[in-house]
């Protein structure tokens, strides 16, 4: 047995309504035009018979006035009608019309008798067309109401096929649409037992054998790769557990996905309240957890860990593939051993930046009685001597100061005196400090403040040694005879912004996320301590301000102070 698909039946339908749409097309048309011929045949044969007798029963009535005249016109008209004879008994009555017309027009018979024999055979021929023309009027009426018959029984079996066409043939397209939709979602999570039955053999039927085939075949390879997904997930588990650091992972799907022993004894909490839980969940039972989602997270924080204080920084690594991210890990690393050595190292520089002051002193106090003619004169080498060694002892006593900045800093014991002051107050003091360094290189400082001076909140000490290092580095990198720019803005965050510019070297952008750490120079620069910007970055800090360097792959170096505005 032949099937037909999908195509020829849809094919099919639509030509089986067209054929019943030609055919009563066809029916309508072959109707009418019988019709047209009925009324063809009245209007040409009946009506001109009566025409042509009502014309000759005038003529006849013209006898006694015109006799000529009306005899030749009653001729010609009965001439006409001799030839359109159509119904029964026509013939014979226009016959005797002709007869008794013949016999009056040679006046051989009773004047009065042939004229009442003409006008009876006229009106038979004039009643037998008038029948005529009623049979012929009921034939008519009879084929438009079979033609009407026919056409409305032709219109309604129209009606009810496409009436069933249209609830049917979408029901009987959307029905496996829909059951494959189905299947398709059930496949997607990931029960992999469905099946669907469309009993067709058309593209409908091989789509839900192809289906099937599908699901059986991701059926198999599912029970087949369980017992090796198992084994993978028990084994990164426990490479997990042996991470020393504690380790939480979060998937793109917005609950958590696994958390390590090390982790767990941080939350304290048992796994069952955090696997597969929503992190919000989760940061509602737990401050620590709730604390690692904070965004932009990076200082070092404290968790008291069986009854000691343990330093921890947290580390976000962004899980990432072709296609868009995965989720998120978040490390806690234990950075207790080397905060405990960075407050050592602090202490020992302390300590050592207060043993040093005294002996450096005492050396400057030296070398300025030295320099005294009172003690005795001295030689041009001697005195070159002398200031080499204060050249250096000042050098070292700068040092030992900025390291005695910078262990302050660290812990956190700066001492301040916030006042309200005048940005060009504070400008001015720094730029008369380093006056006579600008002019042993002939560079000159210009300044752009506006009028009147904005007012900062700062300590003024604090920000006149910030400004102080950034001009002393400008003119220091700048080439002779240049000109190093201070400007001052106004933002619109309320803070005032202080730009200072050279045209030196610049820093190699490779270097320059690492300038503000401390002990840290440019290779191939020319050397300093490498702690001027770093305390500048912690000097800026308490006060509520801040200190960038704007990035640029020209020469030159641009930086930008921010102080908060009164």
């Amino acid at each position: 047995m032949y099937n037909l698909n999908l195509k020829q039946k849809i094919g099919l339908g639509i030509l089986f309504l067209f054929l019943l749409l030609l055919l009563s097309g066809g029916l309508g048309i072959y109707y009418l035009t019988l019709m047209r011929g009925d009324a063809e045949q009245i209007l040409k044969n009946n009506f001109e018979s009566l025409k042509y007798s009502h014309a000759m029963q005038r003529q006849l009535d013209s006898f006694l006035v015109n006799p000529t005249a009306a005899v030749e016109q009653f001729n010609q008209t009965l001439k006409k009608q001799e030839i359109n004879i159509t119904e029964p008994g026509e013939k014979e009555a226009t016959r005797s019309i002709r007869r008794d017309f013949e016999k009056f027009r040679a006046k051989s018979g009773g004047f009065e008798g042939l004229v009442d024999s003409l006008q009876r055979d006229i009106q038979l021929v004039l009643s037998l067309n008038m029948d005529a023309i009623e049979r012929k009027n009921e034939q008519a009426k009879n084929t438009a109401d079979r033609a009407l018959i026919y056409i409305s029984l032709i219109a309604a079996l129209i009606f009810f096929v496409a009436l069933g066409f249209l609830f049917f043939f979408p029901k009987y397209i959307a029905s496996p649409i829909v059951e494959l939709t189905h299947g398709i979602r059930a496949i997607a999570g990931k029960n992999y037992d469905q099946r669907i039955h469309i009993r067709s053999e058309d593209e409908f039927g091989e789509m839900a054998e192809a289906f099937n085939l599908m699901a059986q075949k991701l059926d198999e390879y599912e029970h087949s790769n369980l017992a090796q997904t198992l084994f993978e997930k028990l084994r990164a588990e426990a490479v997990i557990n042996s991470l020393r650091d504690a380790s939480i992972a979060i998937d793109n799907g917005g609950a958590v996905l696994f958390a390590n022993e090390q982790a767990l004894q941080l939350l304290n909490m048992p796994a069952s309240d955090i696997i597969g839980k929503a992190p919000e969940l989760v940061a509602a039972r737990s401050d620590l957890f709730r604390f690692l989602l904070e965004p932009n997270q990076s200082s070092t924080f404290k968790i008291v860990v069986d009854g000691k204080e343990n330093f921890f920084v947290r580390e976000t690594n962004r899980i990432k593939r072709e296609g868009g991210e995965l989720g998120v890990v978040y490390t806690l690393k234990n950075i207790t051993v080397f905060q405990e050595k960075d407050i050592a190292k602090t202490n020992f520089l302390a300590t050592i930046s207060h043993e040093l002051k005294t002996p450096l002193a005492s050396t400057d106090i030296g070398l300025k009685l030295l320099e005294n003619n009172k003690t005795g004169s001295l030689t041009p080498e001697q005195n070159e001597i002398i200031q080499d060694l204060r050249r250096d002892n000042q050098r070292l006593i700068r040092l030992v100061s900025e390291l005695l900045d910078v262990t302050q800093a660290e812990a956190g014991n700066i001492n301040l005196n916030m006042i309200s002051v005048e940005v060009e107050e504070v400008i001015q003091y720094a730029v008369e400090t380093v006056k006579n360094q600008a002019k042993e290189k002939g560079v000159s400082i210009q300044l752009n403040i506006p009028h009147p001076s904005p007012r900062i909140k700062a300590d003024k000490e604090k920000a006149a040694w910030v400004l102080i290092n950034l001009l002393s580095n400008a003119i220091r990198y700048s080439p002779n005879h240049e000109t190093v720019v201070l400007e001052v803005f106004r933002s619109e965050t309320g803070f005032v912004l202080i730009v200072i510019s050279d045209k030196g070297p610049g820093i190699p952008i490779e270097y320059q996320d690492q300038i503000f750490q401390r002990f840290f120079t440019v290779p191939g620069g020319q050397k300093g301590s490498g702690l001027g910007l770093a305390i500048s970055k912690e000097f800026m800090g308490a006060m509520g301000g801040g200190i960038a360097l704007k990035k640029s792959k020209g020469a030159g170096a641009v930086f930008e102070l921010g102080f908060r505005e009164v």
